[in-house]
């Protein structure tokens, strides 16, 4: 797993309960995977906007940023833009398979498990966002 540098960042995800932390965790790293499989997209800043642990294309300015966070008492989500269309493209795909708030994040079980290829194609869709 790729070191959390950021220790703000890395403050937050200790203070997610396991059950959270560890989702929270592999998307993160799925985050990382991505980006290093998309050349366009070059080296990710990870920090916290809105208290939250978020990955930008700062150098590449090719996507849109993507955050994470719990969400409500029982679930975690991944947070995109409010103005991007990109939960609205993934609700199209992908209504069958995720839960969505508004235009702004997919919403997930933490007890069950990742569904990889799908978060794949969402995380690189934000990533290259601006490209496109």
């Amino acid at each position: 797993m790729k070191e959390i540098i950021d220790i703000n960042v890395a403050k937050v995800f200790e203070q997610y309960p396991k059950e959270y932390r560890k989702p929270l965790l592999q998307i993160r790293e799925l985050i990382f995977n991505t980006a290093a499989g998309l050349a366009s997209v070059g080296e990710l800043e990870e920090s916290l906007k809105w208290q939250q642990p978020s990955y930008a294309t700062r150098v590449s300015k090719s996507g849109s940023p993507i955050r994470l966070d719990r969400f409500g008492a029982e679930k975690i989500a991944i947070f995109f833009h409010c103005q991007t269309t990109l939960v609205e493209e993934f609700r199209a795909l992908f209504s069958d398979i995720f839960e969505f708030s508004k235009n702004r994040a997919i919403v997930l079980d933490p007890e069950t498990e990742l569904p990889i290829n799908e978060l794949t194609f969402c995380i690189e869709q934000a990533l290259t966002y601006h490209k496109r």
